[in-house]
Formats: structure tokens, sequence, C-alpha cells
């Protein structure tokens, strides 16, 4: 196997209870696309916490599917058909997002609706790179550098000629988002988390004034991006777009910067990265501001709303999954000390409000 294969993010077996009705899905797929040979060879991708995704290889195909998770009432939480549309209108602007094939929402072929796409075979940074991949200070800045403009391009997007204008609401965003945020983490709140009213009051107070509306991922993470395994400072695909929706770019920062832990974060911090931010070569999260707002010739004289509004929000998302556990609506040991991930987020979020900006 040649390095460059080996690098490859791969799938794994089916996890239990997962299985696709693999004769019905097969038999399905030929009839809408007749060019397909060979017998399907399924595998799924570790993760799936939320939409589940597998891998769907055939002689002259290699493609991917994506679906909701079994039990989920909530149509609007894992919206299929507007994931699936929103990419294919996004495609011919933006090349790092899959080539879109089939979409169903006939619920009778695999018991969910999904949509059907090409695989990207790549390199997917997660927590920490592959093994046989070794990045100098140099390459990690660049890598560093081309991920940022990737979200910068998607910033950049021209809406209205991608047809995309109709997506959301756009104006009022920041407005929304705030209210939002703050009434699922009251409704998610258990004994042993903080209220949490001195940061939703202060993010209230501090709203900025003015927002422009563009393109958004809203999970915008390395993990969540493709590099070409020749040549893996160079992204050639952006996944997960099931967030995306027209909003204010920089609270997309602000919540990618969430996730950014850098090398000379505390422990508790250390123990939460699920991408490799800590490289040397990595921006800090000042030196990410910079960049980004130099580049979109953007004047923000205090990143501090956004960065604040970045942690609270990935507080919320820690607590809905903590309050499933508390009441045992899911029994995954991963999850039982969420609670302590939150306090901490809270504290964070609290430093950040003190900190005079110089």
């Amino acid at each position: 196997m040649s390095t460059v294969t080996r690098l490859e993010d791969k799938a794994g077996e089916v996890r239990e209870g997962e299985q696709l009705p693999e004769r019905q899905l097969s038999s399905w797929l030929r009839e809408q696309l007749p060019y397909l040979e060979g017998s399907m060879k399924v595998t799924q991708y570790a993760g799936g916490a939320s939409n589940w995704t597998y891998r769907l290889e055939f002689d002259n195909a290699d493609l991917i599917l994506r679906r909701p998770p079994a039990g989920t009432k909530a149509k609007s939480a894992h919206d299929m058909g507007r994931e699936f549309r929103l990419q294919q209108a996004l495609k011919p602007v933006y090349p790092y997002v899959p080539q879109m094939h089939l979409y169903t929402d006939d619920e009778s072929i695999i018991g969910a609706e999904f949509y059907i796409m090409d695989r990207v075979a790549g390199i997917i940074p997660r927590k920490n790179m592959p093994r046989a991949l070794e990045l100098s200070e140099g390459q990690t800045r660049e890598l560093c550098r081309n991920a940022l403009d990737c979200l910068i391009e998607l910033h950049q997007v021209d809406i209205e000629a991608a047809g995309l204008t109709g997506l959301a609401k756009g104006e009022g965003y920041t407005q929304r988002q705030v209210t939002g945020w703050s009434e699922r983490y009251g409704k998610a709140k258990t004994w042993n988390v903080p209220s949490g009213n001195g940061i939703i009051s202060w993010l209230k107070d501090n709203m900025p004034a003015h927002e422009t509306i563009c393109m958004t991922h809203n999970d915008f993470r390395f993990d969540n991006l493709v590099l070409a395994p020749e040549e893996p400072t160079r992204i050639i695909g952006v996944l997960d777009w099931e967030l995306a929706t027209l909003g204010n770019p920089l609270m997309d920062l602000g919540n990618s910067l969430a996730y950014w832990i850098q090398a000379d974060d505390d422990r508790i911090a250390q123990s939460t990265r699920r991408q490799p931010t800590h490289l040397k070569g990595m921006f800090t999260r000042a030196e990410v501001i910079d960049y980004y707002c130099e580049k979109m010739q953007v004047d923000v004289t205090d990143f501090k709303f956004y960065e604040v509004f970045g942690l609270f929000r990935l507080s919320v998302i820690a607590q809905q999954i903590y309050y499933r556990y508390y009441h045992k609506q899911t029994r995954n040991p991963a999850f039982k000390h969420f609670w302590f991930l939150v306090n901490y987020l809270h504290w964070r979020a609290r430093k950040l409000i003190k900190q005079d900006h110089s």
C-alpha cells in the first residue's frame, strides 16, 4: 500500500443496529445511476453523533450516503434535502463541495431520507495527523493559512449569483442566534452547571450594531476538511454542511475559535482538543483573528463578542448532550463529565468578558 493511500481517511465496519438494507439500496441506486458496475461494498465512518455517513464502493464509483440517525423526530435538525440542495447550489461557485448525485425522501428504501454524493478521497486532520504524515513547521503554517483562506472564500461567495438568498432569513441573524442559544441553554440546564445569566446578559448588551450577511458553514474545523494526500497542505474538500446558513461571518469565525485549542492552553482545554491546532506552526487564536480581518478588510476593534458567543454556543451544545445523558436518554460514558466542560467553557467566557481590550 502506498503512503498516499495509507494517509487517506478510511471508513470501517458498519456499527451494530445501523446496517443498510443493501439489496434494496443497490437495486434503487442502479435504477437511478445506470452506469454503476460491480457489487456494492458498504462501510461506515466513525463519529456519527449527528448524521450517519456510509461509503458505497462500486467498481467504477466511490460514493457517500448521508442519512439522519434513527429515531430523529425533528426534521429541521437533520434536513437531508436542505443539505443536499445547499451543496448542489454552492458547488459551481465553491469547488470544495463534493459532487452531489441523488436525494430522496422516500423512506421505504432504507427507512429514512438520504442523499448520495461523491467521496472526496484524502486526509482528514482529526485530533492528531496520521502517523505516516510529518509536516514541517512551515508546512503546518501553510496548511493553517490555506484553511483560513477556504473559510474566507466561502464568506466571499456571491449568494445572489449562486441562488442561495432564499436559504434563510439572513438579516437579524446575530440577535436570533443569541436568543436561540440562550433559550436552548435554559431548556437543557441541569443542577450542576452555571445559570449562564451573566454571559447571556452580556451578549445581549454587546451585540454589534451592524452585521454582514453571507454564506456561513458554522462547523468549520480541520476535521471537516479534506487534504490532498500527495500535497497535504492543499485543501480539496469541505464537509458537513448541515449547520450552514446565511449568517454573520464573524460569528462563523467565533464558532471555529471555540474549538481552536492552541499549544499554550491549559490541560482542560488540551483534553477537549479535536483537531491538530496545537502543532508548531499553527496560528494562535489572536493570529487567526488578525489574518482573517486583514484579508476580509474588516475593521473589528474588539473581537470579544464573537469569541464569547462561540464559547457559549459550544457550552450549549455540550450541555444538550449532557442533558440527554443525565436523563438516561443516552448511556454513552463519554458524555458523563460534559457538565464539567460546560462549567469550564463558562469560566473561559467570563474571563474573556473581564479582559480589557488594549
